[in-house]
């Protein structure tokens, strides 16, 4: 999707913090942390949301998460990390690539 911040991200064509890279996924971190740690996990294809992500292909579901757990690895969140998917704009969700929030580096709190 060629206005797709995230899509424009992966053209370099807008700057990131990239942190973590696989075939398949890229990790950076957030302009706007909400944690200490707050790095985005997107696949490389764009897909709206994680729900569209789910339809079209589920083993890249599992390969983002499995590339948000290495982030958190790698970032030392030793002491617990969220991880946080938004889909559609009552949830929150800004920008329309699918994406995978790792938060973490302080107690979190429950949600609700």
């Amino acid at each position: 999707m060629s206005d797709c911040l995230f899509c424009r991200i992966l053209r370099e064509e807008v700057p990131a913090d990239v942190v973590h890279e696989t075939e398949r996924t890229v990790a950076f971190r957030d302009i706007g942390p909400q944690a200490p740690t707050h790095v985005l996990v997107i696949p490389r294809e764009h897909h709206a949301d994680v729900a569209a992500l789910s339809a079209a292909d589920p083993a890249l579901v599992a390969e983002v998460m499995a590339a948000a757990v290495a982030v958190a690895r790698q970032e030392g969140l030793s002491g617990g990390y969220r991880l946080l998917t938004n889909t559609g704009s009552d949830a929150g969700q800004t920008v329309q690539h699918a994406h995978v929030h790792v938060l973490g580096g302080r107690p979190l709190g429950p949600l609700g």
